[in-house]
């Protein structure tokens, strides 16, 4: 089983910056994909970014690229989600996963195996 813990979540004004952490914890040789996914009232959840836990390949949603950028830190099993120049449209619960498999559809939710209970993020205009 794996465990994952999110942080950073909060409010902040359209054109800000908020820095999402995750820590896994268990057994984190189970999976070799993280990533961050959010999800609004009465909409799909629906994949952000998502890494390679054993490199440095990365997918991220078009609709944050040039804006937010998936980064870790293997020796803490803990990945990162630097969000900038947020918009309100960019409100929602953000959540942490990882999967067994990194490939083009790991920004599909489905693909993941565990999930984190989710952080807040609040873009006011």
């Amino acid at each position: 089983q794996v465990q994952l813990e999110e942080s950073g979540g909060g409010s902040v004004q359209a054109g800000g910056s908020l820095r999402l952490s995750c820590a896994a914890s268990g057994n984190t040789r189970s999976y070799n994909v993280m990533g961050w996914f959010r999800q609004t009232p009465g909409k799909e959840r629906e994949g952000v970014a998502v890494i390679f836990t054993g490199g440095t390949m990365t997918y991220l949603n078009d609709s944050v690229k040039g804006r937010f950028t998936i980064s870790q830190d293997k020796a803490k099993n803990t990945v990162y989600l630097q969000m900038n120049s947020l918009k309100p449209e960019d409100t929602a619960i953000y959540y942490c996963a990882a999967g067994a498999r990194f490939y083009v559809d790991s920004l599909r939710p489905e693909t993941m195996s565990y999930w984190g209970k989710g952080t807040l993020v609040t873009i006011s205009s």
